[in-house]
């Protein structure tokens, strides 16, 4: 009868056991600290949907005062840091086709001239537009300035331009994406959070779950040596991640009409390096954590930074140095730039090798502390 009515002493009891549960899975606990903290620094920091400072090429034909004056405003603009200045037409379309460079700005043979004799003068700006959001803002900003950049040098002869809003013709050509679809930027970018995702998730339980299961005995016990058994367990899930990503390929030619630029076959031999470096990072977390549960959280606080400082949600360009820096080391943040530079720019092997082989790179770091931390278990 006793039983029925609420006891102090046996709810302290719960309560005291629960603390000690919690003081040995410290894990569990330092994640419970660590998402919130992440949380707050990306989201407060990290974050920036009004990205400044992107890097821009110059293409400078006429070297008159004119022109130095319109791109001095240009850069007063902040949205614009001019890194490199080009000679041809042809190095720019690569720096763009590469991601080095988000915007071109040209300015003709004869601007001086043209705009002295009231002419209209054109210039032109080309804009990596595979994402709307990164070049939306900088885009206005520019056509704003347009109209006050040279109002300063418009004077005696030329005054009688200081006045006119159409001294200047802004032409903007915003390659790869030029109605400005935000799908045609965010469908490709679920293709890497997908497998991502998935990837290293389910391998992150594949020696946990051995060993919840009591099979782990008999898995040390096989003459088979560590790279054999991690290897094995990341094959199968190899061609799950292919019949993802043909689902996502045909929802976005079919749903979003998504264009397909570039080689098929390079995004798919992509793909396999992206998918071998999140299931060696899956595999790693299995073999540090001590149960299935622990394995998840691991993924999850690798999952959360990785969609965060990719550029998948949020431009890449818009964050701080160190939040750059930080994504970088990330595989997603790299594929990312594989698949929208191969679907939407038609890039080839030359645009994405570098891309590629820092995903490469990270797998086979990934693998190789799995594969040492497997001997540990083994003592």
């Amino acid at each position: 009868m006793s039983a029925r009515v609420f006891s102090v002493s046996r709810f302290w009891a719960i309560v005291v056991k629960e603390f000690a549960q919690m003081r040995r899975d410290r894990l569990t606990f330092a994640m419970m600290l660590g998402v919130p903290i992440m949380q707050l620094v990306l989201f407060g920091f990290a974050i920036n949907s009004d990205p400044k400072h992107l890097p821009t090429a110059v293409l400078l034909a006429d070297h008159g005062p004119p022109g130095r004056a319109l791109l001095h405003a240009i850069q007063n603009s902040r949205y614009f840091d001019f890194v490199r200045q080009v000679r041809t037409e042809e190095e720019a379309h690569t720096m763009l086709a590469r991601g080095e460079v988000q915007f071109v700005v040209n300015i003709p043979e004869n601007f001086t001239r043209d705009l002295c004799r009231g002419d209209r003068p054109a210039i032109l700006v080309e804009a990596d537009a595979t994402d709307p959001a990164a070049t939306g803002n900088a885009m206005a900003a520019l056509r704003a300035l347009m109209h006050t950049a040279l109002q300063h040098d418009l004077k005696g002869p030329l005054s009688f331009l200081a006045g006119t809003e159409d001294a200047i013709d802004l032409r903007v050509h915003a390659r790869y994406n030029p109605e400005g679809i935000t799908a045609y930027h965010i469908v490709p970018g679920l293709m890497g959070v997908v497998l991502t995702m998935t990837m290293v998730m389910i391998t992150g339980l594949a020696i946990t779950r051995e060993r919840e299961r009591g099979t782990m005995e008999n898995l040390l016990s096989m003459p088979t040596r560590p790279l054999e058994v991690l290897v094995g367990k990341i094959v199968p899930y190899i061609l799950v991640g292919y019949i993802q990503i043909a689902l996502i390929l045909i929802a976005a030619r079919l749903l979003f009409h998504v264009p397909l630029m570039g080689n098929l076959l390079l995004l798919l031999a992509a793909a396999l390096v992206f998918i071998a470096a999140n299931l060696a990072m899956g595999i790693t977390f299995s073999t540090v954590a001590s149960n299935q549960l622990q394995a998840m959280q691991m993924a999850f606080f690798f999952f959360l930074p990785s969609l965060m400082l990719s550029g998948f949600m949020f431009p890449f360009r818009g964050m701080p140095a160190w939040a750059q820096a930080l994504g970088e080391l990330f595989p997603l943040t790299h594929f990312l730039r594989i698949v929208r530079g191969i679907l939407l720019k038609g890039n080839g092997l030359g645009e994405v090798a570098l891309q590629l082989w820092q995903i490469a790179l990270f797998a086979a770091l990934a693998l190789t502390i799995g594969v040492k931390r497997y001997r540990r278990t083994l003592d």
